[in-house]
């Protein structure tokens, strides 16, 4: 009895001691970012490098405006929802309750591998073949432009979403499905009126999973989107040349003075990312919450 309470504390504190120290590293992650980022403001208003609509940091009279990084980001990653979000839910449910289970069972390692190749290689497919196609079929000067990367980031999205929502499917109660059935219920009508809104908790999860995966995308979008830093319109803007804050960082951290304002800048546009990630998550946990008190 003795050995066996031991274990159990030891293990306990073994769990406690890993929670604590992955709540100090976001700390220090936190410090890390708004230490830095804090700095550019000394010269540079915060609302400047907000609303700012030009990003030349190595100009004359540097800019530091987040606007056009921001919007390309949020503009790349709105195509890539629209095009994820119903497929992936749509390819769940057909796993989960309309294959065959030697289809399903075929289907999810090819998910799977889908979900293990490296962003760059999803970068080189797009530059050598996506790109362009969208050149010729659009008649546009080049095809790196935020449509491209929307594909793209949709297709990465694609196995978060779809692993996440099938499981989320397949933990429904066969209970609640048969009770419906028996009910008189069609098949059709028993998986989106009983089975989705049962499972929307997690469905609703794997979206905002997926929308994180795509808005910290950073290798694919460098390759594929044009980087041009400009603030895009809406809707043909879909069509135009965009940069990322990913991107941004990526491309200009390894040449920047370090100290410099841009420097700062930088870290300010890591900082502004770090936030909507956090915001993104805190959306998904509020919203699983919500459905989950309502099924329950």
């Amino acid at each position: 009895m003795f050995n066996r309470n031991y274990k159990e504390k030891t293990i306990e504190s073994v769990l406690f001691s890993v929670s604590v120290l992955t709540v100090v590293i976001l700390f220090l992650i936190c410090l890390f970012l708004f230490r830095d980022s804090l700095l550019l403001f000394k010269e540079t208003s915060l609302l400047d490098f907000l609303t700012g609509k030009f990003w030349y940091p190595t100009s004359v009279n540097r800019q530091f405006g987040l606007l056009p990084l921001l919007l390309g980001s949020l503009i790349v990653t709105a195509g890539a929802i629209i095009f994820a979000v119903p497929l992936g839910i749509a390819s769940a449910i057909y796993i989960s309750e309309i294959a065959p289970p030697k289809v399903a069972e075929a289907l999810k390692p090819f998910i799977e591998i889908l979900a293990g190749i490296p962003s760059v290689v999803f970068g080189f497919f797009g530059l050598v073949i996506l790109v362009p196609i969208v050149k010729d079929l659009f008649n546009l000067p080049t095809g790196q432009t935020a449509l491209t990367g929307s594909i793209m980031l949709g297709i990465m999205s694609l196995p978060t979403i779809i692993t996440i929502s099938e499981d989320a499917i397949s933990s429904v109660p066969s209970t609640i499905k048969h009770g419906s059935l028996a009910l008189g219920a069609t098949r059709w009508q028993t998986i989106y009126k009983v089975i989705v809104p049962a499972a929307l908790s997690g469905i609703s999860a794997a979206v905002m999973l997926g929308i994180g995966r795509a808005i910290g995308e950073t290798m694919t979008l460098m390759m594929v989107t044009g980087n041009t830093a400009v603030i895009p319109s809406f809707p043909e803007g879909i069509l135009d040349p965009v940069r990322t804050m990913t991107a941004t960082i990526a491309l200009e951290m390894g040449e920047v003075p370090q100290g410099s304002a841009h420097f700062h800048a930088l870290f300010a546009v890591g900082t502004v990312l770090f936030i909507i990630t956090f915001l993104i998550n805190l959306i998904a946990d509020l919203i699983k919450k919500r459905y989950r008190f309502k099924v329950d």
